[in-house]
């Protein structure tokens, strides 16, 4: 009998399952200024001096400012400056959306003094050469925040120093409820989840369509509407995708239904997921030379607690929602992190198909789902084993029953048993995970065992699948049933039997 996700477990109890992009950032950037020597080819045929960057850069910096000014006046709002670092403008924004209504058209306008990319004018004495060089500089950023016909709430940045670098904000779960809202399927949208929704199976049809040219237009209209300086820029904007999350949520049909099963769950995951378990998840394999940061975190949060995986500028992560609902998201800020099949352009003009890096493109999204959704679902294939408890009662049925071989019977293993304990303790030893142990190395650490006792102990882990042995020397290796069990042993020393058998010991006197 094949693995039962947790979702047909528990069928019973949930109310639908949704995956949808959840937040969406994208970058535009002109293609004329967007880099030092882009910007200086610029200047030079405009017959702007490269020390007079800052000179040009001015009127337009200028120009943005009251463009912005203008479109705040004729929409009737006052534009709103940011002062505090900890200040949310999402929550300012639910303020005023609670009282404006949530109809189409213009909500709010921040600006804030922010960091920016810049270039700054330099002269190589030994070359005798003026060129630009990227710099760090700050500049007013104006947050355009409205509710757009097709994408629901979004907002644009505008920064006014060249080379005008935009950035652009929609939330995948909001331009669903456009979709639904439109066929009359009702739902229950709180935040950027749905806790309901009358017809899950279509909405999931829905979230998959993606249309990215019409999103492309979109951008164009949007970034023409708010930034007036791209007339001067022929070659328009190059829109990328800078960050992007993808959610599966599991919606429970009660808190009571979600809390146990989300809680045995969390649990578990926190100690048995490996590195290569979240390489797995993520769709990479990992390599002994990979200098991407692989790690868990847990942490509590006043909506309740969240596990993480990263790789590098990957990461899957999985949280409690409003009580209601388990929500698996794949996060990335680095969308090349994932490899695909597609077609590769050569410079020579040939191409051809090949697995490769993706690209950052927005046209890239709708692949960006299917990898992300499929990432989803591998790590909830390995909840799902974490949660089915028979796999687990037969694994510990098989270990601790007495083997068979070669008309010798070698006996199970003991959780409970100190010298078993102490044992499995000794084979999780860091520098064994990477180079292996021998007989020899294990009397280092076992000085009470002798040669032929632990080559009968040896014996004894290999016949109960504990154990593989390199071939070609006298290593061995913990399997991954080894390194489960080993890792269950120590646990349930330290979080249960430790702890239960202090709280029974008598208080002294």
């Amino acid at each position: 009998m094949g693995m039962v996700l947790l979702t047909e477990r528990y069928a019973d109890r949930i109310r639908g399952v949704l995956t949808c992009f959840d937040r969406i950032i994208i970058t535009g950037t002109l293609p004329d200024i967007c880099h030092a020597d882009a910007m200086a080819i610029h200047l030079r045929v405009k017959g702007v001096r490269l020390f007079d960057f800052a000179r040009w850069a001015e009127p337009l910096r200028d120009e943005i400012r009251n463009h912005a000014e203008r479109v705040a006046q004729d929409s009737g709002l006052e534009i709103e400056f940011v002062r505090k670092k900890n200040f949310r403008q999402e929550d300012r924004i639910k303020q005023i959306l609670a009282q404006r209504g949530t109809g189409p058209g213009l909500v709010h306008i921040f600006s804030a003094l922010e960091p920016c990319l810049s270039f700054k004018p330099w002269h190589d004495k030994k070359t005798g050469r003026n060129f630009l060089r990227p710099d760090d500089g700050k500049c007013i950023h104006y947050y355009f925040y409205f509710i757009d016909e097709e994408l629901g709430l979004c907002y644009l940045r505008v920064p006014t120093w060249a080379p005008f670098r935009l950035q652009f904000y929609f939330n995948g779960h909001n331009a669903l409820a456009v979709k639904l809202a439109r066929e009359g399927i009702a739902y229950q949208l709180v935040d950027n989840a749905f806790i309901d929704i009358a017809d899950f199976p279509r909405a999931q049809v829905l979230a998959d369509q993606i249309r990215v040219e019409k999103l492309h237009r979109r951008l164009d209209r949007l970034a023409r509407r708010f930034c007036p300086v791209l007339r001067h820029f022929p070659s328009g904007v190059h829109w990328s995708i800078h960050q992007a999350e993808n959610a599966t949520d599991i919606v429970f049909k009660r808190p009571d239904d979600l809390k146990p099963v989300y809680e045995a769950l969390v649990r578990t995951a926190i100690h048995a997921v490996k590195a290569e378990d979240v390489a797995t998840f993520l769709g990479r394999v990992l390599r002994a030379g990979t200098t991407d940061e692989i790690g868990n975190h847990f942490s509590t949060r006043i909506e309740g607690t969240r596990i993480r995986h990263q790789m590098g500028p990957a990461s899957i992560k999985m949280y409690d929602k409003f009580g209601l609902m388990i929500r698996i998201e794949t996060t990335t800020y680095d969308v090349s992190f994932f490899r695909h099949y597609r077609q590769v352009e050569h410079r020579n003009g040939s191409a051809e198909m090949k697995y490769t890096t993706m690209k950052k493109t927005i046209y890239s999204l709708p692949a960006l789902l299917e990898l992300t959704t499929a990432a989803n679902n591998r790590y909830l294939k390995f909840l799902s084993t974490l949660d089915d408890p028979t796999p687990g009662a037969k694994a510990l049925e098989k270990l601790s029953a007495p083997v068979r071989e070669a008309d010798r019977t070698w006996r199970g293993f003991n959780l409970f048993d100190a010298e078993d304990l102490r044992l499995f303790e000794v084979l999780l030893r860091g520098e064994f995970n990477i180079s292996g142990f021998r007989n020899r190395t294990l009397r280092t650490f076992l000085a009470s065992k002798t040669a032929p006792q632990l080559s009968r102990i040896l014996k004894r882990l290999r016949c109960h699948g504990l154990i593989k042995k390199v071939a070609g020397n006298y290593k061995y290796h913990l399997t991954a049933l080894g390194r489960a069990v080993a890792s269950l042993a120590l646990q349930l020393r330290a979080f249960l039997v430790t702890p239960t058998l202090a709280q029974l010991a008598p208080a002294r006197s």
